[in-house]
């Protein structure tokens, strides 16, 4: 299965961009290309000979690396390869780069190893080879073991299978080991510069720069700000020290308008001192009260963002992008579809992914990767991964792109949740924190904390629970599938959580997801946030807006770029929630012409409405009076106590609506939870696990129903006024 760019890979050089945007040096040598390569046993010691070739950095289950077979447990990757260093790098020391490399990687460099093993599948790492060089030809040497889902570390969506297509119904997909990113050789000073660590501070309009530096402490630096090769500001200081940087007047970075500054950071004190290159975003994220609802805020100000999850896997490079430009089109398709923000699902990816998202003005929530679903990780595993987590922090900590932590998903290897989120959130205060997406699904389990509290609903969207401390956020929903002939990872394979039966339909029932959002989710539900499942197609998922090969883009992507918009401009000047009289009984009236002595009451379990007034028999009155609760399934929303079977509420099930006493579950919770928003002459209920359905009378009875929908009650005559009702004192005391 072939992309795009499949067959623009270079065979000697692929990558070639320097992969480290946020640290840039003018000198340094490109590794990637044509590497000898072996597999022996786990165990095993260095091959004497090397059989194979490898186009580094794509993993031997790729078809890009030109091995193309599975890897199991029980092997031991190697690689080898010659360089000579330039003649222009005399007198300074030599980095040796790795981007990434999963999981256990050694590196050799003339026969003596270079540094400690390194453990840990997402982020970068380095060596200083200097001692090791010879003068003329070098030889490398890596070695990497990778156990994928039969080890205790962080693999995410990894699982040992074979490489060619096949028939499964799995949410899982084909293991990425060995290097895996770009590797690189980089001259330095003795003293230099390793890391910057930025944060905007909007409130005094500076920009927080921590140096880091290997060899170099208590040196002196300056760091300059500069717009257009202008010089914004600048301050000096020390290595290891939090430097404040004056950026007057700072242009803010938003996702309509992603703003960059230069950033450049040099050692002081001597001729030929370091110095290196970067870029960042002025912006703030932070969470607050917004007309009573707690909602994150960016630059201050709260936009609904509404975003994808994205798996970041790839038919020909599985784990590794072909080229630059496959890497930022699936970034540049969120835009074009409207979308504000991307979910990064149980990866990391490489700097220049995050540099595209920064560039092109995407919120990011990174996730990071979980351990093995099925057990509880033991004392090893954990010290391991957050250990893993901590680096890949300091990794991405100055993206402006970047503005959650997610991290676990839906209990997957969880533990220790509440102490995570605030490790997390003490390590990188700069940013919101999640401690579990998905709280509400397969087992997991809420730590109470965190910035943000995230519900999963399938096909959804639903809303999630509101509260006083964290933002409501629908970390996954959609899952709509369509399969595209000739373009199936395993033709006849494709599965969803809801098959459509044309582009058409599929369209639809988006459009129809999205406009829910806007029309009842934020404004009635109090919901922030939404991930859609998903950009693309993976393996056998067929729910992609786009298929696996990002050959065709099966959505209209105007209409759902426009559906996005207005959900964002919504959410500009969302207002208040409508709010009832909690505990206060009241009648419910019919708004619609020609009928409004009518009221909603309930006769034999069912809901109907019919005429009431004052010589109305004391039953029918009884009937139609119902007691105002807080929602039992959201506090901003509301449930309808019966005023004469009291624990018995208003509820929907298969779309009639009736009453019913409660059983505890939260489905029913769910069903007798209504979301007002403000109508036309009163107020329209929508279900709070159905955004978009509508209590609704029609020939007298009360249905969930949804304009345009299929059934019988979706009629869309008087819809509108249908579904809209008077709020009325009780016919009842």
């Amino acid at each position: 299965m072939t992309t795009p760019w499949t067959h623009q890979v270079p065979v000697d050089h692929p990558l070639p961009e320097y992969p480290r945007p946020q640290l840039t040096r003018n000198d340094w040598t490109d590794l990637n290309g044509i590497w000898n390569f072996a597999v022996t046993s786990r165990d095993a010691g260095q091959p004497a000979t090397f059989g194979e070739q490898i186009r580094v950095p794509f993993v031997p289950e790729s078809a890009l690396s030109g091995i193309h077979r599975k890897i199991t447990q029980n092997d031991k990757l190697w690689y080898q390869r010659t360089f000579t260093v330039p003649s222009g790098w005399s007198g300074r020391r030599v980095q040796l780069n790795f981007g990434a490399s999963d999981w256990e990687t050694t590196v050799w460099v003339n026969g003596t190893q270079a540094g400690a093993v390194h453990r840990g599948g997402y982020d970068a790492f380095s060596y200083d080879i200097t001692p090791l060089l010879n003068g003329g030809t070098n030889t490398i040497v890596v070695s990497v073991y990778d156990p994928t889902d039969s080890g205790g570390q962080a693999f995410g969506k990894q699982r040992i299978q074979d490489i060619a297509p096949h028939a499964d119904r799995s949410i899982e997909y084909t293991a990425a080991s060995g290097i895996w990113q770009t590797v690189w050789l980089e001259p330095t000073p003795t003293a230099h510069i390793t890391r910057l660590d930025m944060v905007p501070h909007l409130q005094d309009n500076t920009l927080r720069v921590t140096v880091r530096g290997s060899g170099a402490d208590g040196a002196g630096v300056k760091v300059t700000v500069s717009s257009g090769g202008t010089t914004v500001g600048s301050a000096t200081g020390t290595v290891g020290t939090e430097l404040s940087v004056p950026v007057p007047g700072a242009h803010l970075w938003t996702p309509e308008d992603p703003f960059l500054y230069d950033v450049t950071a040099e050692l002081t004190g001597s001729a030929g001192a370091d110095k290196v290159g970067g870029y960042t975003g002025m912006r703030s994220i932070a969470v607050k009260d917004v007309n009573g609802v707690r909602r994150p805020v960016l630059n201050g100000k709260f936009v609904f963002q509404t975003g994808t999850l994205d798996q970041g896997y790839w038919p020909d490079g599985i784990y590794t992008a072909p080229t630059d430009e496959a890497l930022k089109y699936d970034l540049q398709k969120h835009k074009d579809l409207g979308f504000n923000m991307v979910r990064k699902h149980i990866k990391v990816e490489p700097q220049r992914w995050f540099y595209w998202a920064d560039r092109l003005g995407l919120l990011v929530w990174q996730d990071m990767p979980s351990m093995d679903s099925s057990k509880t990780p033991d004392t090893a595993a954990r010290a391991q991964w957050e250990s893993e987590y901590r680096a890949i922090i300091d990794q991405h900590r100055s993206s402006p792109s970047l503005i959650q932590w997610v991290d676990q998903n839906e209990g997957w290897g969880q533990y220790d949740q509440a102490r995570i989120a605030d490790m997390v959130k003490a390590y990188d205060p700069s940013r919101l924190v999640d401690n579990m997406s998905g709280v509400n699904c397969c087992a997991a389990r809420d730590g109470g904390n965190g910035d943000v509290i995230d519900n999963h609903n399938y096909v959804g969207p639903g809303n999630t629970p509101t509260e006083s401390a964290r933002a409501s956020v629908l970390g996954e929903y959609g899952g709509l599938g369509y399969r595209v002939s000739g373009h199936e990872w395993y033709p006849g394979g494709g599965f969803s959580n809801e098959d459509q039966p044309s582009t058409s339909a599929l369209n639809n029932r988006l459009v129809g997801l999205l406009d829910g959002l806007r029309e009842n989710s934020m404004p009635a539900g109090g919901l922030s946030a939404s991930v859609y499942t998903q950009i693309t197609d993976v393996e056998n998922e067929a729910n992609g807006l786009m298929t696996y090969d990002r050959q065709v883009v099966k959505v209209d992507q105007a209409r759902v770029r426009a559906a996005n918009e207005a959900l964002i401009a919504a959410s500009r000047t969302v207002g208040a929630p409508v709010k009832l009289s909690v505990g206060q009984s009241v009648s419910i009236r019919v708004t619609t012409p020609g009928y409004t002595d009518r009221y909603i009451r309930h006769y034999d379990g069912l809901g109907f409405t019919e005429v009431v007034n004052a010589a109305s028999s004391d039953l029918l009155k009884k009937d139609a009076t119902w007691t105002v609760r807080p929602g039992l399934a959201n506090k901003l929303c509301y449930s309808f106590e019966s005023r004469n079977y009291p624990g018995e509420y208003l509820r929907h099930r298969d779309f009639r609506v009736r009453r019913e006493a409660g059983d505890g579950s939260t489905v029913y919770q769910q069903d007798a939870t209504w979301c007002p928003i403000q109508g036309n002459g009163g107020i329209r209920m929508s279900a709070a696990n159905f955004p978009g359905q509508y209590l609704r009378h029609i020939d007298a009875e009360l249905w969930l129903a949804q304009s345009g929908g299929t059934h019988d009650w979706d009629n869309p005559a008087t819809f509108t006024e249908d579904t809209t009702w008077a709020i009325e004192p009780p016919w009842a005391p």
